[in-house]
This record gives structure tokens, C-alpha cells and sequence, in this order.
């Protein structure tokens, strides 16, 4: 659509109303509401019609400006925080149907407050759900962050309160309180979150959203806001395939800002939300400062100079390929790391052909790697025959693919030395190590046509 655009010295009304048609469309496979499509795309023609395009000197970049702006402007100008109290502890209530994600939410939370400089206490008080309260606990060893659990025969409201209480001789400054959640927001689970809200007065109210939700999470999120009273929205399992189409409704229909969002399993796969990125996403345009942010927290500076260093006076080996493919699984799934690129997204591959990034591979060469010796991955020029016949025992694999791996690192290891001295070898093998995979998989899909 945007390169149809750019392709035009001057538009036309008509050419704004194709171009909205294709928003239209992406929107609604985005699940986002249809009243709310409708508005918006309105609102775009009305400015894309106007004088501002039609006088521009480039009137199609204008026009995905205004679609950005708008979309931005829907999600919230800005990111909203945390209202954290000038008296602590600050308290926030975590609420949302059964399997949003709250429990793994509120360990995250936790740990991202914890990295802030905060003192955090998380309070398990969802007694429904079997081994909620373990989950939470197991959680917060991981995270490094105190549990307060229920005693025997408490209710929710007074295991919340005990939290606010023990976060003030500890001392903490912040209480992420867990409740109970059901499959739809019925009386009964309104009632004891009304209860706990008015034992412990919080200071935000967060409602807890399952990205993939779709259409769906309208409904539940209107049945909060008006059955408790929302502060703020956390959209999980904000993955490459849920775009963001929830955050645009949600931030629509009930008005109230969306705060955080996750993007995965792990307990570090958090991230405040910024509607200028998200706008970005949705658009196909990539979260690059999202992706720089991530390599930063994946990557530590001093281990990569270090290294650097290292490569430069010794030359690459397996053991320093490793250190770096574990920083690089660090940031998360491979797929959510393109989507992050402009272009580059589980969509954008599929309709261009490619192969999928396979995360398994990683897994595999991991394994490979780490059933050589020490003195095997500094010098791997040593690894023959019986070598490599009891590495591909030992890792699970086959012995072609220790070939596969060693042949591919030796066209790394010389691209490494034309780079330093000041040439590239021809072909250019690049990240052949990380390519394997789509290369042999191409491979494979030809020898199946030609039977």
C-alpha cells in the first residue's frame, strides 16, 4: 500500500480512498473494532482530502503521517505511567478473567519495578485457582522479589491487606496484589474484587488483557471498568501475529491508557507501552527503538568489548560464537525480533517466500556446540572423523550436522579475518551460521518437487 503511494508525484481523493480501504482491511485482520475503524479511517480521509496533502510537495508521505498520527493519537499521545504515592507503599491491584496472564504479569511487574530502583512486594491473593499461590511464589524467587501468601482460612481481602501492612516494616514501596479471575466477569468475581479494593484503597487498579483476545476483550474490559473501576490496561501475548488491534479498541471504547504490555513467557518480556511504537507496528513499520532497547539489556557492555577484543587478537572461535548466541536468544523469540525490523515481519517473509526463522536450530547448534570439549571450540580444525561421529551422539544430532555447523562457522571464521583486514571475501556468507537452517530448508523443498 505505501509503496503504491510513494509511487505518485501528486494524489487524488481516489487514491486516499484506496489507500484507507487497504487500512480498513488491516485494521478489522487486527481485530480491532469495527465502530472504532470506522471512525478512524473518517477521521484520517477528512485530514488526507484536506489542503495539508493536497498542497504537500510529497503527498503520499503526508498521508502515512496523518494514518500514523492518528493511530497514535487513538492509543494516547503519550505513555502513561505508573501513579506511584508520595507516602508508600504504592499499592496496585491486579484484576482480569482466568489466564490473561495476571499471575505471570505480577512477578514481571515486580522484577521491571525492581530494575527501576523500586522495593517490591507481590501479595498472592487468588485463592480460586489451584497453585496460583505457588506459581507466585515460585515467581518471585525467580525474580528476586518477597511473596506474602494466604493463612489458612484467610479471605482475598484479608491477605491484601496483611501485604500492605508487612510492605510497610519491611520496608517496601511497592505492592502488586494478584486476584482471582474466572472465565467471564460475573457478579461473584466483581463482588471480591470490589471487597479487596475497598480494604486496601489502591492506587492503581490494572485490568490484565489477553492480546489474542480479538472482539473479546471489549466486552471484559467494559465489564471492569464498570464493575470495579480501571486505571490502566496490560495487554500479554502481545506477540508478531497480535499486532496491537486490542490496544486500539480497548483504548477506544473505555478510555483508559494501556501502561504495559508482554511479549512473552519470560519473566523479563515486559515492556511500557509506547503508542508511537505500537502505531508503528500495527502499520507494518517495525519498533526499531524496541529492538534497540532489547539488545542493550541483552547484551552486557564490558563481556562485549571484551570480546571484541578477544576476536581481534585471536580470531573467532566456537566458544566466543556461542557467548554471542546466547545474548542474541536473550531478546526474546526470533520471530518477535524481526517483526521489530521494518519490513521484516512473520507476514512480510511469508509473502516474499522465505523460510521461517526455526528457534529449534538455535537449540540444536546450542547442543552441538556444547558437547565439544573446551580445547574442540578453540580449535575446531582438530575435529575429525571420530570427533565429530561422538558430537553428534552426544548433542542428539547427526553427524551431517556437525559437518554442516563446522563448514558454515569456517565461513564465518574467514569473512571475520577479510573484515579485518580490510576485505570482504567474495560471496559474502554473512550469518551463515544463523542462515543454516533457511538455506537447507530450500534445499529440501527442491529435492521434494523434483520427485
Amino acid at each position: 500500500m505505501w509503496q503504491r503511494l510513494r509511487g505518485k508525484g501528486r494524489l487524488t481523493p481516489e487514491d486516499v480512498d484506496q489507500a484507507l480501504r487497504e487500512v480498513r482491511l488491516a485494521l478489522l485482520e487486527a481485530d480491532v473494532h469495527f465502530k472504532v475503524v470506522r471512525d478512524f479511517v473518517a477521521r484520517v480521509r477528512e485530514r488526507a482530502v484536506g489542503e495539508e496533502v493536497m498542497k504537500s510537495l510529497t503527498p503520499a508521505q503526508q498521508v502515512v503521517k496523518i494514518v500514523h498520527e492518528e493511530m497514535q493519537a487513538l492509543m494516547g499521545a503519550t505513555g502513561a505511567r505508573l501513579q506511584m504515592s508520595p507516602h508508600p507503599p504504592t499499592v496496585i491491584l491486579l484484576c482480569g478473567l482466568q489466564g490473561a496472564g495476571k499471575t505471570t504479569f505480577a512477578a514481571k511487574l515486580a522484577g521491571w519495578l525492581q530494575r527501576q530502583g523500586r522495593r517490591p512486594l507481590l501479595c498472592a491473593a487468588d485463592l480460586q485457582r489451584p497453585a496460583a499461590v505457588e506459581q507466585l511464589q515460585v515467581n518471585g524467587r525467580q525474580v528476586g522479589v518477597p511473596v506474602v501468601a494466604p493463612e489458612p482460612g484467610q479471605h482475598p481481602q484479608d491477605v491484601a491487606a496483611d501485604a500492605v501492612a508487612r510492605a510497610r516494616s519491611l520496608p517496601a514501596d511497592v505492592v502488586i496484589v494478584d486476584t482471582a479471575g474466572r472465565s467471564q466477569a460475573d457478579i461473584e468475581l466483581m463482588t471480591e474484587l470490589r471487597t479487596v479494593r475497598d480494604r486496601i484503597h489502591p492506587h492503581e487498579v490494572l485490568l490484565v488483557l489477553d492480546a489474542m483476545a480479538g472482539q473479546d476483550a471489549l466486552g471484559v474490559a467494559r465489564g471492569f471498568a464498570e464493575g470495579v473501576g480501571v486505571d490502566g490496561v496490560v495487554l500479554t501475548r502481545l506477540d508478531s501475529d497480535a499486532r496491537g488491534g486490542a490496544a486500539l479498541s480497548v483504548r477506544a471504547i473505555i478510555d483508559r491508557p494501556i501502561k504495559f504490555v508482554g511479549s512473552g513467557e519470560r519473566l523479563d518480556a515486559i515492556e511500557p507501552f509506547h503508542p508511537e511504537r505500537m502505531a508503528s507496528r500495527i502499520l507494518g513499520m517495525g519498533d526499531v527503538l524496541g529492538l534497540i532497547e532489547r539488545a542493550e539489556s541483552a547484551l552486557d557492555r564490558e563481556k562485549t568489548a571484551a570480546l571484541q577484543e578477544r576476536i581481534g587478537r585471536h580470531g573467532l572461535t566456537l566458544e566466543d560464537f556461542l557467548e554471542q548466541m546466547q545474548a542474541l536468544r536473550r531478546m526474546g523469540p526470533l520471530d518477535q525480533l524481526l517483526s521489530m525490523i521494518p519490513g521484516l515481519g512473520g507476514k512480510a517473509l511469508r509473502g516474499a517466500g522465505a523460510p521461517q526463522p526455526d528457534e529449534r536450530e538455535l537449540g540444536h547448534i546450542e547442543a552441538i556446540i556444547r558437547s565439544m570439549t573446551p580445547e574442540e571450540r578453540r580449535r575446531p580444525e582438530i575435529i575429525k572423523d571420530s570427533r565429530r561421529r561422538r558430537i553428534a551422539r552426544g548433542s542428539g544430532t547427526s553427524v551431517q550436522d556437525v559437518n554442516r555447523l563446522l563448514r558454515q562457522f569456517e565461513e564465518v571464521r574467514k569473512l571475520m579475518r577479510g573484515l579485518a583486514q580490510g576485505r570482504l571475501p567474495a560471496g559474502m556468507p554473512g550469518m551463515q551460521l544463523a542462515g543454516g537452517t533457511m538455506r537447507r530448508n530450500r534445499q529440501q523443498a527442491g529435492r521434494r518437487k523434483r520427485r
